[in-house]
């Protein structure tokens, strides 16, 4: 009997988790769910007998050890900075690590001693990192198997209110960590395009963005996410002109945003004098020149260079910038303080739906001609529980696993799921939970 331990049970693990647990019996396999909230992690064992719960805390080096020692495979659904801390415990205890995370230079570096030890860790195997390299090697390898030559290969990706539960003015809900929303995009990005290396730095990331159609889903603005460049070795595109990995949001979203950007409300260098005696009117003002005689609406409008008529207006209206509502957190920074704002106003309700929405783009060349191949995606969550999110990123996870444990992958060291054996039978055991990419093509 192989015995699974799961550690954390927050949003994106719950599909996973009932996964695992409903395919207990037929794997011949027992689940540990470790979390600091056992009331939730009891919920989602569901009195299922071959689950147990623990109460857990990343900071108990004895307990981490404990555990770690007591199972065969270790799941880290923790926070990224979280899984080398877990990663060091299951090299020292030759056990087997999944996370969904990216590979951190400190796993990298692990990389040699993993694999000396017959160790098995998959990485970057959830939604985006994860279903994106996974969808899109099976187009690359598709293409080089005809004899196609690529020239272009673009990858989006969002996370998004569905449409039937988009009725706010930012089309966008938080269906992710809202901390992560807040800082998205502080190290710039760099990309590729037409041979030439691109960088954008923070300042003008919301600025440069251009527009994506989603096969029914009408248009989303795109912007570049993060360092592209390091994705020509991982899919073997080494010579290829165009490769960049963007960012999704409904039109309207990052004009908006940007004005957030250019005051500096975004930023977690510093800590706010007297934060918790801001109103929302007043941390507003603390970024805007003083101009006697002006009203803070029409100071903000000046300064930002929109008009009060504008969208982009609306949506900071809509949120409740200019009012007298007070905020109350201490020792906060900007962003922790923008971020307080934010969550309350744009949270899923109990009865909305999410949606993930990824897109790739391949231009490539074979026989003389050339073509356009589009890969698009449309998940939208079953429930509350089982949303879009934790579909996408916890269930590639969970049917890594099952085929680990069942001998139908193999091998050692840090593993990325961009290899046939391993993207094939996860996409086709994704395709029942309504992961399902739609292909077009063309010649152009």
């Amino acid at each position: 009997m192989k015995k699974i331990l799961i550690l954390g049970a927050g949003l994106s693990a719950s599909t996973m988790i009932k996964y695992l647990l409903d395919k207990s019996q037929s794997n011949n396999w027992t689940i540990t769910l470790a979390d600091a909230d056992v009331e939730t992690a009891n919920r989602k064992v569901n009195g299922n007998p071959a689950g147990k719960v623990v109460k857990f805390d990343i900071h108990n080096a004895a307990l981490l050890k404990e555990l770690v020692v007591a199972h065969d495979i270790v799941v880290s659904m923790l926070p990224a900075m979280f899984h080398p801390i877990v990663a060091k415990e299951c090299l020292a205890y030759k056990k087997h690590m999944f996370t969904a995370s990216y590979v951190s230079p400190e796993m990298k570096a692990m990389e040699p001693e993993i694999k000396a030890a017959g160790l098995f860790f998959m990485n970057e195997c959830g939604v985006d990192p994860g279903i994106d390299h996974m969808s899109a090697m099976k187009v690359i390898d598709e293409i080089k198997h005809l004899g196609g030559k690529l020239e272009s290969f673009e990858s989006n990706t969002g996370g998004l209110v569905a449409p039937q539960s988009d009725n706010n003015p930012w089309n966008y809900k938080f269906t992710w960590n809202a901390r992560n929303v807040v800082l998205a995009g502080q190290a710039g990005s760099k990309f590729l395009q037409n041979g030439t290396y691109k960088y954008i730095p923070y300042q003008q990331l919301f600025k440069r963005t251009y527009t994506a159609t989603v096969l029914d889903y009408g248009e989303f603005d795109v912007y570049a996410n993060r360092d592209s460049l390091s994705y020509r070795e991982v899919y073997g595109l080494n010579d290829i002109k165009t490769l960049f990995r963007g960012t999704m949001r409904r039109k309207g979203y990052c004009e908006a945003w940007n004005l957030f950007v250019q005051l500096g409300m975004t930023d977690d260098t510093y800590v706010l004098e007297n934060s918790h005696k801001f109103t929302k009117r007043t941390f507003l003002e603390s970024y805007l020149p003083d101009v006697k005689g002006q009203s803070t609406e029409d100071t903000f409008c000046q300064y930002l260079g929109i008009k009060r008529e504008s969208d982009m207006f609306k949506k900071m209206e809509w949120l409740g910038m200019f009012s007298n509502e007070a905020l109350t957190k201490e020792n906060a920074s900007p962003a922790q303080l923008l971020q307080s704002i934010l969550e309350p106003k744009l949270k899923l309700d109990k009865e909305d739906l999410d949606m993930i929405v990824m897109q790739h783009r391949f231009l490539y060349e074979l026989n003389g001609k050339k073509y356009e191949k589009l890969s698009s995606l449309v998940c939208i969550g079953k429930d509350n529980v089982d949303t879009a999110m934790s579909i996408t990123v916890g269930m590639p996870l969970a049917i890594a696993i099952e085929l680990f444990v069942q001998g139908k992958v193999s091998g050692s060291g840090v593993k990325v799921p961009v290899t046939p054996d391993l993207y094939l039978p996860i996409l086709n055991g994704l395709e029942p939970f309504g992961v399902k990419f739609i292909e077009e093509e063309k010649a152009i």
